[in-house]
């Protein structure tokens, strides 16, 4: 090949290169710049929840919610019963009237002698006031940097966002979901969030000590002391936590899904804020509908992200093929991370189903093999899916060529999000 004709070879690739980066997030950020103005003064509407339900597991016992003043209420309540230590654990927590909550009760605790511990992700709280974050000193705080990495840029397994939402009190109980901390998420958001008993309190105090040893360097300021668990770790076989630690390479919530998915025989109802699965989680889904099994997923209509929206809209015309039903929460934002198979098996966490949550970020779920909670949860579910719209393949091959385009163009950006 001629010098010319290599220089222009070069040259169009660098421009193609250019175009295949720049035209995604050009129509990413017009996407979002156009959704916030049609946003603007607009508020969710009311929606149907289901009432908290306590049920018997195991040793122990658990509760379901799915409204988060009720949620708060209780957590609130824990709080102001602790005697000995409270570890609370929130990637957003607003300065806000309810957050405003959570900071005086655990205050209190810390003044009345109570061991209180503190983490949250400064990343997802930049937009609250630094004061707000300014804690008494009678509490231990981590603050998860907005930059990890440090020094070691090159290491990706430093640059995990603390995506968790823990609170344990004393050995009592435990608090675990997807709830975050905040007014809207009272009574505006749609949920899900469990209290637990028995044996399972130490398995998550333990999860909660791991990630604060792990974190706690001096960049993070050097008087954080190590948290040590001097409970016998106890084994329940119907109640175990997987946590998702970039720092180690763990990823394993992802496999647990699969794992449950693959063995799935009667049903598969899955409900997540954000669906950009990788093609694997999309072929297990197609293979349990093909081999009969009642396969759903539940989505936000729209959801506070609306670039996630359209790209997870690029997996719909598989799914709907191959027989997956699609439920779509109109009206408010449902945030819960929930699945039920067969029903016997539930898990309830923080992991989205999307790739910052299955391989990028600190995530913990809770997998219980119990049938009465999954008849809770499968209640809870139902109740969803009564405010939802069902997305028909006809409907969806019927949809506008601008619509078409758009996914397509937005389809180079799904590795990233």
């Amino acid at each position: 090949m001629r010098a010319p004709d290599l220089e222009r070879f070069f040259r169009l690739l660098r421009r193609s290169l250019l175009a295949v980066v720049l035209v995604p997030l050009s129509a990413a950020l017009g996407l979002t710049l156009i959704d916030a103005y049609r946003s603007r003064g607009k508020r969710p509407k009311p929606f149907p929840v289901t009432a908290p339900r306590t049920t018997e597991v195991g040793e122990g016992s658990i509760t379901t919610y799915s409204y988060g003043r009720d949620l708060y209420d209780d957590m609130l309540r824990a709080i102001e019963g602790a005697q000995k230590v409270v570890l609370f654990e929130s990637y957003i927590w607003k300065g806000d009237e309810v957050g405003q909550l959570f900071k005086t009760a655990l205050a209190e605790a810390a003044a009345r002698g109570v061991e209180v511990y503190c983490v949250f992700d400064s990343f997802a709280n930049l937009v609250v006031p630094p004061r707000f974050k300014q804690m008494p000193p009678g509490i231990k705080v981590l603050r998860y940097p907005v930059y990890p990495a440090g020094l070691r840029f090159y290491d990706l397994r430093r640059y995990g966002r603390d995506h968790r939402k823990i609170l344990v009190v004393d050995d009592t109980a435990a608090f675990i979901g997807g709830y975050n901390i905040g007014s809207a998420y009272a009574t505006e958001w749609r949920d899900t969030h469990l209290r637990i008993t028995g044996p399972g309190v130490v398995d998550l105090k333990r999860a909660f000590a791991d990630f604060w040893n792990l974190n706690r360097r001096k960049r993070l300021g050097a008087s954080q002391p190590p948290l040590l668990i001097e409970a016998p770790s106890a084994w329940d076989a119907t109640v175990r936590f997987h946590r998702n630690v970039p720092r180690l390479m763990m990823f394993p919530i992802r496999a647990m899904y699969l794992e449950a998915i693959n063995r799935a025989s009667t049903n598969v109802w899955l409900t997540t804020a954000y669906f950009l699965p990788d093609q694997d989680f999309v072929d297990a889904l197609k293979d349990a509908a093909q081999r009969g099994v009642d396969v759903r997923v539940l989505l936000p209509l729209k959801s506070n992200h609306i670039v996630t929206d359209w790209i997870s809209r690029g997996y719909f015309a598989q799914l709907l093929e191959a027989g997956v039903r699609i439920f779509r929460f109109r009206d408010a934002m449902i945030h819960a991370k929930t699945a039920t198979v067969d029903g016997s098996w539930t898990t309830v966490g923080t992991a989205n189903i999307d790739r910052l949550s299955l391989s990028g970020n600190y995530e913990i779920n809770v997998e219980i093999i119990d049938h009465d909670l999954a008849a809770a949860m499968e209640e809870i579910f139902a109740t969803d899916c009564s405010n939802s719209l069902e997305l028909t393949e006809h409907e969806w091959q019927a949809r506008d060529m601008h619509r078409k385009f758009t996914e397509f163009v937005l389809t180079p950006l799904r590795p990233f999000l």
